[in-house]
């Protein structure tokens, strides 16, 4: 077992509808970046080099000397300044058996690492351009011999700890020499412009290495930036071409297409258990299986990576010129990693004494300690979202706390119906709204995109049938809030997600059911009235909530939503019946079926052209009533043909690796897992992979919510999506999209988005480090898995 890895997994099997998978997830490495800069002690944010001793004391080069962190504090070797005059530019490090040998600026220094640098022997060279130095094993050599390369070659120092003694000679000359390293049998390996050249201690030459592997390739290495040798003493070389290990019989070469992502690279360390790797844009680590890139603020104080160092617990330790960056791995769980968003949820993300969830934005980058709240159109689906976590949470936990967060989802859902009931223009009951702001904010009615010339402008510009009335939000009569009206399908998929969870799982009394009934009713009852439309306070329904059979099946414009809202309201109708008893609402679906096909609409709920088309909000709004629809209907033939369309859509949703999709789409097929047509009977499950990539996804997400930008458009490991707008004129053009060589999106650490709407196929994301995400986009999949017991 790797010692930097803690994850265990076993594959049992349950029986709580089917035979099911789960996974026991244990310890994993988390990993938790941080930057040190001047602030933090250092004499310096201009990094050149950082090596690392095998007690965990880091040294980094700097171009004012050498920084030492220990016992969790930065201070400098001030002796080393004061012989170097104040100019001391440290150009490369290296750490052998509690020695330390530095480069700076024309000198070589060798001390012991217990004398900090008050012990400084020096040699003066004839460059200053150090591009690599290394200890060389004193079993191996004696007396002390140190190896340093620069642009006119390698050379070989002997007795560098008596000045007079001192003996320089050449190993190599006429060649730029990138990097070198030594093995613990004297082996030397060094990069250069010209090639991968390897020696032994009694070679009179390097021998000029040409990689070959199985596949055939054959490779001529050039511009060989950086080589290492692992503890198991194979040599590893990066260069352009690619990646290369060699374990003394036989080569392995990687390149774009075995997964590599980026080849531009700076520096390299195997001394552990996974091999890291610098690059000018980002770092990489392997780690025996497959590549892993940390590219951008979120990961590393900048991308260009000068040196990298990892300790014995597998923290990585990278040189930059914005300080030294830490990459650390934090054993976690997935019940601790919870517990992080849930503590940040409370004391972040919920606004007004309701707790509505979105995203907020952050006064400085990154800095939590000042806090601005706003809302969002859809604060009632995110509410929704968060709540149905917790409801999972109760049910798999029995955790109060988690009672007590469904309640209060629960009650701030409930209010967005209260709201318009209470409001000063009359609204028809059951009307919903989409968010509420306290009226100590300024009027929302003032923003631009809500005044009559603001909506004009939309509709003229962006949507030929966006509604232009005023106002757009409403006044409660109290005077303490206003809410917002033209709430659309999403809201409703929300509500409607979220409210039987809520029923099921955590009402456990007849009053607390009957609040739930009474929210149900009202808002369906209101479509039910209203030919299936949700109307607003101008008699005219909302932009998206229109469900009539008339604009789904005649009206030509909503073709692309024939199918989704058709599942939804067959989906809104089995909750009423499910949650009030009803057999109203059954009825009304039945006729939806029987004389407007409804049914035969869902069969096909996503317009779409291949893996990565169509809108993913309406992919999550999809996954939401499905669920519902498959669990709640009494229709037994509609349950069958709802499986068989789910598993259609989640064919083209599988190469997300969403855990909540995956989760949902599991315990559907769970209930009905087979589906028969005149042509045979087919089987629905979860292809293989299918919960592997759920725990990835779930044990990858990231601690830090920041919106700080990430690029990947660069990535070697990328086959290219055709942008939107070339397949799908209705959809908006798509920025960079693609797909990992292995066929499934970017990792979740290689990716930012507040909620599962975003698109998983962009390979670049924007940000400036001021908007804070909800962790709850982890917390529902997660509650969900543990109540399924997908994951333990």
């Amino acid at each position: 077992m790797k010692t930097t890895s803690f994850l265990f997994i076993a594959i049992v099997f349950t029986m709580q509808f089917a035979s099911t998978e789960t996974v026991e997830v244990g310890e994993f490495p988390q990993e938790v970046a941080q930057t040190y800069t001047t602030s933090n002690g250092l004499p310096s944010n201009q990094i050149n080099c950082i090596a690392v001793t095998d007690d965990g004391v880091v040294y980094a080069g700097t171009d004012k000397g050498i920084a030492v962190f220990k016992n969790e504090k930065w201070s400098t070797l001030t002796t080393l300044n004061i012989m170097m005059e104040g100019d001391a530019i440290v150009h490369a490090i290296d750490i052998r058996e509690n020695r330390v040998v530095a480069a700076v600026r024309n000198k070589l220094f060798v001390f012991p690492v217990k004398d900090a640098g008050r012990f400084l022997p020096d040699m003066s060279l004839e460059t200053e351009d150090f591009s690599g130095i290394a200890l060389a094993p004193t079993d191996q050599f004696s007396p002390t011999v140190v190896l340093s390369a620069n642009y006119s070659g390698l050379y070989q120092h002997v007795n560098v700890t008596r000045r007079s003694e001192n003996q320089k000679s050449n190993v190599i000359s006429q060649a730029y020499v990138y990097s070198l390293a030594i093995n613990d049998l004297g082996r030397i390996a060094f990069g250069a412009a010209d090639g991968l050249y390897m020696r032994t201690k009694t070679d009179k030459h390097a021998q000029l290495l040409f990689p070959s592997d199985s596949q055939g390739r054959s490779w001529a290495p050039r511009d060989v930036r950086a080589v290492d040798f692992d503890r198991d003493g194979n040599l590893w070389f990066a260069s352009p071409q690619g990646i290369g290990k060699w374990d003394g019989e036989s080569w392995t070469l990687f390149e774009g297409k075995d997964g590599l992502p980026y080849n531009d690279f700076t520096c390299m360390d195997a001394s552990n258990d996974d091999v890291w790797f610098g690059t000018q844009k980002g770092a990489i680590f392997y780690d025996g299986d497959e590549f892993h890139y940390r590219q951008g603020l979120r990961w590393l104080p900048d991308d260009e990576v000068n040196g990298v160092a990892v300790d014995q617990d597998g923290n990585a330790w990278f040189a930059t010129k914005a300080g030294v960056g830490v990459i650390r791995r934090v054993p976690m769980t997935l019940a601790q990693k919870a517990a992080y968003y849930e503590n940040e949820v409370e004391q972040y993300i919920k606004r007004t004494e309701y707790g509505y969830l979105s995203e907020v934005h952050l006064a400085k980058p990154g800095d939590r300690s000042e806090i601005i709240y706003s809302d969002s159109d859809n604060d009632g689906l995110w509410t929704s979202m968060y709540g149905a976590g917790e409801c999972y949470a109760f049910a798999a936990t029995k955790d109060p706390d988690a009672k007590r967060r469904a309640q209060e989802s629960f009650e701030a859902l409930r209010f967005l119906s209260v709201a318009p009931d209470q409001g000063v223009i009359e609204q028809q009951p059951g009307y919903v709204a989409r968010t509420v702001l306290p009226t100590t904010e300024p009027d929302p009615n003032k923003r631009h995109g809500h005044t009559i010339e603001g909506q004009q402008e939309h509709r003229d510009n962006q949507d030929a049938l966006w509604k232009v009335y005023t106002p757009r939000w409403v006044k409660t009569k109290d005077g303490k809030y206003w809410y917002k009206t033209d709430t659309s399908s999403d809201e409703l998929d929300g509500h409607y997600f979220f409210y039987p969870l809520y029923y099921d799982l955590v009402a456990d009394t007849e009053a607390e059911k009957e609040r739930v009934r009474e929210v149900v009713r009202n808002l369906t009852d209101h479509l039910l009235r209203n030919n299936f439309r949700l109307i607003d306070h101008d008699g005219a329904p909302a932009r998206w909530s229109d469900y009539s059979p008339e604009a789904l099946n005649t009206e030509h414009y909503w073709y692309n939503e024939r199918g989704l809202k058709s599942l939804s309201m067959l989906t809104y109708l089995a909750v009423a019946e499910h949650i009030t008893g009803d057999e109203t609402y059954g009825a009304a679906a039945r006729e939806l079926m029987e004389k407007h096909n409804y049914d035969t609409n869902a069969m096909v709920t996503k317009i779409q052209f291949g893996v990565g088309s169509g809108n993913q909000s309406d992919d999550e709004m999809a996954v939401m009533c499905y669920y519902n629809l498959i669990k709640y209907t009494n229709d037994p033939v509609l349950r069958e043909e709802m499986a068989y369309s789910f598993y259609k859509y989640w064919i083209l949703e599988q190469p997300e690796m969403n855990p909540f999709f995956n989760f949902a789409f599991a315990a559907s097929a769970a209930r009905n897992p087979h589906y028969k047509n005149p042509w045979g009977e087919y089987t629905l499950k979860p292809w293989d992979g299918w919960l592997e990539d759920s725990v990835a996804t779930l044990t990858g997400f990231p601690l830090d919510r920041v919106n700080w930008p990430l690029q990947n458009s660069h990535r070697l490991d990328i086959a290219r999506l055709m942008r939107q707008a070339e397949v799908d004129p209705y959809d908006e053009p798509g920025r960079d999209r693609g797909l990992r060589v292995n066929g499934k999106v970017l990792p979740i650490e290689n990716r930012h988005f507040n909620h599962w709407n975003t698109d998983p196929y962009s390979l670049n994301y924007g940000g400036n480090g001021r908007t804070l995400a909800s962790g709850a986009v982890y917390l529902l999949p997660y509650y969900m898995g543990l109540y399924y017991e997908y994951i333990q």
